[in-house]
């Protein structure tokens, strides 16, 4: 089993940053690929940006292209999401994710593939 906490979500203006944390612990060893989703109210959970093992492979949603920006560092066992230039849309619960795959150059987009999840942290951004 791997453990996911979030933190870092809160309350900013738009146009400001935010730099959500993911801590995972639990049985990390191994290549996990990770994930940032997101949803907001009303509306289903969206992919957001997703890294490989190695961390060399990253894929962003188109959404957010240009603004975020997701890393990792293995030997700390956390995922980091820079979140630059929010926007009120971009308001929302943002869930961290884990699947272990075949290849440390994996990434995955889809949230049905992915076998761990956080519990969320909100990040609202006011106009």
């Amino acid at each position: 089993q791997v453990q996911l906490v979030e933190s870092g979500g809160g309350l900013v203006q738009a146009g400001n940053s935010l730099r959500l944390s993911c801590a995972a612990s639990g049985r990390t060893a191994g290549n996990y690929a990770m994930g940032w989703f997101r949803q907001a109210p009303g509306k289903e959970r969206e992919f957001v940006a997703g890294v490989s093992w190695s961390g060399t492979g990253t894929y962003y949603a188109d959404s957010v292209k240009g603004r975020f920006a997701i890393s990792r560092d293995n030997a700390k066992n956390m995922v980091y999401l820079q979140m630059n230039s929010l926007k009120p849309e971009d308001t929302a619960v943002y869930y961290c994710a884990a699947v272990q795959t075949t290849s440390g150059y994996i990434i995955v987009v889809r949230s049905g593939q992915y076998s761990y999840w956080g519990q969320g942290t909100q990040v609202t951004v006011s106009s």
